[in-house]
């Protein structure tokens, strides 16, 4: 095949994709994130769609410490940190994220879909097993994909499937089971005490992604293990500083001094690309100690997801998840998602419609996320904008 058959293979995949309503359009921002963002083309708009769960993204005291990081240490790395040496930041960031999760150690990276990729070789091998949920996030199937290890998968919070995949993986020398802690696009916590029982009765490891529970589910927002009082008994830990500590770039592994120690010798992410950028460690050390602080803003945010759930049931959308700030409303097909989305953009509600590959094909949502810094009168104002177009569309029956 020619070069040119090549691009024009590229061309006919993107026609394709925009045909079957799969395209995924960035917007542009010309604010700060915050519960309302102003949207280039269109102005300002309420924002239902971003992961900045306790409203820090913009907060002074993150932009401060993140100022101060770059005055005391600069603007870069400039290289990876067993060639041109570790900061004195990096190693408080990760002394205190261990601390705040209450594991021996911590190691950080560039983002989580970094650690997560450098989790599994490093510690695993070709006679071993892991068992993996059937919805864990991508940088999970990727990371698994690096690791020799054979891959077992069970139906997502199905604890008769996992115990069967246990069993299949018997013979393996070390079992691990791997979940995350939220399944991000459903809006469900996972049930980590069956899990770690189960665990316990086959003598298996346990890790979490805990992307989209650290800083705000559980015991003082210390994540899905405190939440199920189980801390002690999850071996690792994956999570972020992307989303509710900041909002900003960064993720981490949390676990056992000598599992850290050995990431730190072995994990390819960590060896072979720069550290995290100072100012993203000081926002970042800023911002967990306002996640400590954070009782009233969890409060905040568990009120305002109940609200939205209650007056969007109330509406008649089906909805799925329980318990927890993402809230996907369920729509099936994607072109009828990306239009109710682009309405609802037009009606002053900023969403993002998900259809494949990042969701099963038939299963598109539009995945709302609450956030501690909306009002009251801003979450009752997006659910009457989901309701005037979901009449308008045909979802739901004319008032």
């Amino acid at each position: 095949m020619s070069r040119s058959a090549f691009y024009e293979e590229v061309e006919s995949t993107l026609d394709r994709i925009e045909s079957e309503g799969l395209l995924k359009p960035e917007r542009t921002l010309t604010t700060a994130q915050g519960s309302q963002v102003r949207v280039d083309d269109v102005g300002e708009v309420l924002n239902l769609c971003a992961n900045n769960y306790l409203g820090l993204a913009a907060h002074d005291d993150l932009a401060r410490g993140a100022a101060q990081a770059m005055d005391s240490h600069g603007f870069g790395m400039a290289s990876v940190r067993f060639i041109c040496g570790t900061s004195t930041l990096h190693l408080e960031l990760e002394s205190q994220l261990a601390e705040f999760l209450r594991t021996d150690a911590a190691i950080s990276f560039a983002a989580c879909f970094d650690a997560n990729g450098a989790v599994f070789e490093p510690l695993l091998g070709a006679e071993d097993a892991i068992i993996s949920d059937s919805l864990n996030h991508a940088s999970i199937i990727d990371g698994t994909r690096l690791c020799k290890a054979e891959t077992y998968r069970f139906q997502s919070r199905d604890m008769a499937d996992l115990e069967r995949q246990l069993e299949a993986a018997a013979d393996a020398r070390y079992r691990l089971i791997v979940t995350d802690g939220v399944f991000s696009m459903d809006g469900y916590v996972a049930d980590l005490a069956a899990i770690c029982d189960l665990a316990d009765t086959h003598d298996a490891l346990v890790m979490v992604d805990d992307c989209h529970a650290t800083g705000f589910i559980g015991p003082d927002g210390r994540g899905t293990p405190a939440l199920h009082d189980v801390v002690d008994r999850v071996d690792i830990v994956t999570s972020t500083l992307g989303k509710a500590i900041g909002g900003g770039m960064g993720g981490f592994i949390a676990g056992r001094q000598s599992v850290i120690d050995l990431l730190r010798q072995r994990a390819r992410p960590y060896l072979f690309s720069n550290a995290l950028a100072p100012a993203m460690v000081g926002g970042a050390l800023a911002a967990l100690q306002l996640v400590r602080e954070g009782d009233e803003l969890r409060q905040r945010l568990d009120s305002n997801s109940r609200r939205f759930r209650e007056l969007m049931t109330a509406a008649g959308f089906t909805l799925s998840g329980e318990g927890h700030p993402i809230i996907p409303v369920m729509i099936g097909d994607a072109a009828e998602a990306a239009g109710m989305a682009r309405d609802l953009l037009d009606e002053g509600v900023f969403v993002t419609a998900f259809s494949y590959p990042v969701v099963p094909m038939g299963s598109a949502r539009i995945r709302t996320q609450m956030s501690a810094a909306l009002t009251d009168e801003q979450i009752d104002m997006a659910a009457a904008a989901f309701e005037r177009v979901g009449r308008r569309r045909g979802l739901l029956p004319a008032g």
